[in-house]
């Protein structure tokens, strides 16, 4: 049975943190920790008592919808491409996801999709023209010196529209996925390979949901990637992050065949997990 691999990019260390270790910790699974360099690693002490918690040693400060969330996963990927197996697979996921399927599950159906990338992608523009108006914008999200933000509104006022380079097919939508060791390889050695293209990425807002799809759109790996990431999210709010996922969810939950829901809180509703745990991760005796 293939062996599951998570890498969970977390900036606080929760009650909720913890409830989603303990659910993955299920025998030879490995559970990356990347926790962003602005929080006190010593508040994660605990983990490290964990046999299946291997925490990320180049860390750095991320900034939300810059490239610096990018550069965190590429970090990890190269920490975690070392230890992994052939044809293995690895889902990234936040500290607000939790599963709502169980391990073995999630890994019987990788079995059955080996080679397979699982991820979300639109064209762009054609199907996801918020993207390309990410595209054509300068963001200085990760440059927060004085005045950062009163600058990025002048150079968007008065430069020209960004250009893309033109050797790649924009695609994007998600930054959760699900892919193989194989799939990982090929993102960082393109990253390394293409210096003009990463530079244009970091200027580039919410560059972590448009990057690895682009990539891989763009190779030989085009014909396994499937646009499905195997996760639950809720957009009905139109707002620029989902909804917290509550109790009367459940069933939607139930229904959607995903490994993973997000996000949750439990401040706003614990008893959704609760009900995740027993309903859908409690192993059913015959």
């Amino acid at each position: 049975m293939m062996k599951s691999v998570f890498l969970i990019l977390v900036h606080a260390n929760t009650g909720q943190l913890k409830r989603l270790i303990e659910r993955l910790s299920v025998d030879d699974t490995k559970i990356y920790l990347q926790v962003d360099l602005k929080t006190d690693i010593s508040l994660f002490e605990e983990y490290r008592n964990y046999p299946q918690v291997i925490f990320i040693k180049h860390r750095i400060k991320v900034a939300w919808g810059g490239y610096s969330q990018v550069q965190g996963m590429v970090n990890s990927f190269k920490e975690i491409i070392p230890s992994f197996e052939e044809g293995q697979y690895i889902s990234v996921i936040s500290g607000q996801d939790y599963p709502i399927m169980r391990n073995e599950e999630m890994n019987s159906f990788l079995s059955l999709n080996q080679g397979k990338a699982f991820m979300e992608y639109l064209l762009i523009p054609e199907e996801w023209p918020v993207g390309f108006k990410r595209l054509e914008r300068y963001d200085l999200s990760d440059y927060h010196f004085p005045g950062f933000a009163t600058l990025e509104i002048k150079m968007n006022a008065l430069l020209p529209k960004r250009k893309p380079p033109k050797e790649l097919v924009y695609v994007g939508k998600s930054s959760w996925f699900t892919i193989t060791i194989e799939h990982l390889k090929y993102i960082v050695a393109f990253l390394e390979k293409n210096h003009s293209i990463k530079k244009y990425f970091k200027l580039t807002w919410g560059s972590d949901e448009l990057v690895f799809q682009t990539i891989l759109y763009n190779s030989k790996f085009r014909g396994q990637m499937v646009n499905d990431n195997l996760r639950y999210i809720d957009w009905s709010a139109g707002e620029a992050r989902p909804k917290v996922l509550v109790i009367t969810d459940a069933e939607k939950l139930k229904q959607s065949g995903k490994f993973f829901a997000r996000k949750f809180d439990e401040k706003v509703d614990s008893k959704i997990l609760d009900w995740i745990d027993e309903n859908l991760l409690t192993q059913k005796s015959i």
